[in-house]
């Protein structure tokens, strides 16, 4: 397998060849990166003829991604929007002389921090709790859909990632999961769970892939739009 990118005009595309019959394109969400997987034998003037072909496409994909509602920035004041498993929380902040924790109450995101805690390490100490959040949540959705596709994993990272919601390294049996996650429904963990380990299956996003998520979660492509609809972490994203 073998890496390379090329331009179309100022669009990157990352290209990949592999053993496969098939060119696969894919435009990632949340900011419309653009790859292609190719076959060995394919020469790059001939991946180029084919992007060329589908910038239409490409583009009024990148443009659905643009346009989706992005989160403001977090300053972490009082009564500031939070999200939690897609339900909406409305920060307070109390001040204490004791160790830093946050708590859930009726329509609240309760954040106890020391006195003069900085935005940055408030910021550090919610991202840190939405990691928790998602290691607790994943290991029984890991531990059943490991049963029912007969697969294993051997590690689970959760991280912030700008350009994916996860990712899957069949070689090494590995998952990753963005830690914006938490702040989505449980469903569309579940889905997440469930295409990156159909990818120890089908490593490609190809006609076995689609059969096999179709077979296992028939609404994936339903929880795959939600995902994709739902506010994105602000971040300057390049556009």
């Amino acid at each position: 397998m073998s890496s390379q990118q090329i331009q179309l005009g100022e669009m990157p595309v990352d290209v990949v060849r592999k053993d496969i019959r098939n060119v696969h394109l894919s435009v990632h969400p949340p900011t419309g990166r653009v790859t292609i997987a190719a076959p060995s034998h394919m020469s790059l003037d001939s991946i180029r003829v084919f992007a060329i072909t589908k910038l239409g496409w490409i583009r009024q994909q990148q443009k659905k991604m643009r346009e989706q509602e992005r989160e403001a920035p977090r300053e972490f004041l009082e009564r500031e929007s939070h999200y939690v498993w897609g339900k909406r929380y409305l920060l307070h902040v109390t001040e204490a002389d004791a160790p830093p924790s946050i708590q859930l109450h009726h329509k609240r995101m309760i954040l106890r921090v020391r006195p003069g805690t900085s935005r940055e390490k408030c910021q550090a100490l919610v991202e840190e709790w939405y990691r928790h959040q998602i290691r607790e949540a994943v290991s029984p959705l890991i531990e059943r859909w490991e049963k029912r596709l007969g697969v294993k994993v051997d590690r689970i990272f959760v991280q912030r990632m700008k350009t994916k919601w996860g990712s899957c390294n069949p070689s090494t049996h590995s998952i990753r999961l963005n830690t914006d996650l938490a702040k989505k429904p449980p469903e569309c963990l579940e889905y997440l769970v469930v295409h990156e380990l159909t990818h120890l299956l089908e490593p490609t996003h190809n006609a076995r892939f689609i059969t096999l998520m179709d077979q296992f979660m028939p609404k994936w492509q339903s929880h795959r739009q939600s995902i994709n609809r739902l506010p994105v972490r602000h971040e300057s994203w390049g556009y």
